[in-house]
């Protein structure tokens, strides 16, 4: 019998171990700061999860990649982290990252193992999905215990089932408009935090990074993302509803270069790319077209900062080419 584990990787087994690996390699690096750092003794088990799920997931990729003769990317290593730099951000912030690390962690290793065929493969974005849901789970519980926890607006209970009779429920530039719906205010509210706590990381950065190129990028994505929160939290303050808060107090003041300006544009463009995708959920989400088209108009602007990340990395020879199909016409011309 055929042995399914022989079987060649398919572009999207390639392409999803390939960004896994990139994506484990460099929370490997942030897990060894915060865990020299944390001084909360019950966000101590989040970091060491995180890191041994990290270190564990990239042991296993090397294994297929050297089994496949697949090049192994370079990714992220000890030279990319200084593990001895002052503390930079709050343990009640760490806490957070991964909250929100864990979030975009389910819905890649989800959409990875919808994509997978290989046995071996399944089974490993299935661990990954695995990891990511327990992470979810145990910074849930510490940040309920310690009253950190944010939770998303609460409404109320509907008296009975109800159908849309007008078409004015799809509104919201001119007239009367309804009141949000519930997956609406969600993704308001997904959207508020997730800038929130872009920014705060983007602030670091900037401010412990040395060259002036890069901190004149994250400057300008700090103030894109406070722009976009003040639109979100508008949206939300106009219906009586509170917005989540902000984490400027939670990046201190140590100027110090903790990270590779490598790994601080991976980082800032991969989560640029998160928030597209959110945004592009967000906006399919809203029938009120105010709101719909509110996001339309902004997704342009994060797409084209990312791009200029993306350019800065190229630059540097920084950014790693993923996979890619066999250029036939340059085959031919040899």
């Amino acid at each position: 019998m055929e042995d399914k584990n022989k079987l060649q990787l398919t572009a999207a087994e390639m392409t999803t171990l390939w960004s896994q690996y990139l994506n484990d390699s460099l929370a490997t690096c942030v897990s060894k700061y915060f865990l020299e750092k944390v001084e909360d003794e019950g966000t101590v088990p989040i970091i060491e999860f995180v890191l041994q799920s990290a270190e564990k997931n990239v042991s296993t990729m090397q294994e297929i990649f050297i089994n496949e003769q697949f090049p192994i990317p370079v990714g992220f290593n000890e030279e990319d982290v200084n593990v001895q730099a002052p503390k930079l951000f709050s343990d009640t912030f760490i806490q957070m990252y991964f909250r929100n690390m864990s979030i975009l962690a389910m819905a890649a290793s989800s959409a990875a193992l919808g994509l997978a065929t290989r046995p071996d493969v399944v089974s490993f974005h299935k661990s990954v999905l695995e990891c990511s849901v327990h992470l979810q789970d145990i910074t849930r519980e510490i940040m309920l215990s310690q009253g950190t926890y944010i939770k998303p607006p609460y409404i109320s209970v509907p008296d009975k089932v109800d159908f849309v009779k007008k078409q004015q429920f799809l509104a919201g530039f001119f007239g009367h408009k309804r009141a949000f719906t519930g997956i609406e205010i969600t993704h308001l509210f997904l959207n508020v935090q997730t800038n929130a706590i872009g920014k705060a990381l983007i602030s670091g950065f900037a401010q412990t990074t040395q060259n002036e190129e890069i901190k004149q990028y994250l400057y300008r994505g700090k103030q894109i993302a406070q722009k976009h929160i003040d639109i979100f939290s508008n949206f939300l303050k106009k219906e009586d509803l509170p917005a989540p808060m902000s984490w400027d107090t939670a990046v201190l003041d140590s100027t110090t270069p903790v990270f590779s300006d490598k790994l601080i544009m991976f980082h800032i463009t991969a989560m640029i790319a998160a928030g597209v995708g959110n945004y592009g959920m967000a906006m399919a989400a809203s029938p009120r077209r105010d709101l719909g088209m509110r996001y339309a108009s902004l997704i342009p602007e994060i797409s084209l900062y990312a791009e200029d990340g993306a350019n800065i990395m190229i630059n540097h020879s920084w950014l790693e080419e993923p996979p890619q199909a066999d250029d036939r016409d340059e085959l031919i011309k040899g």
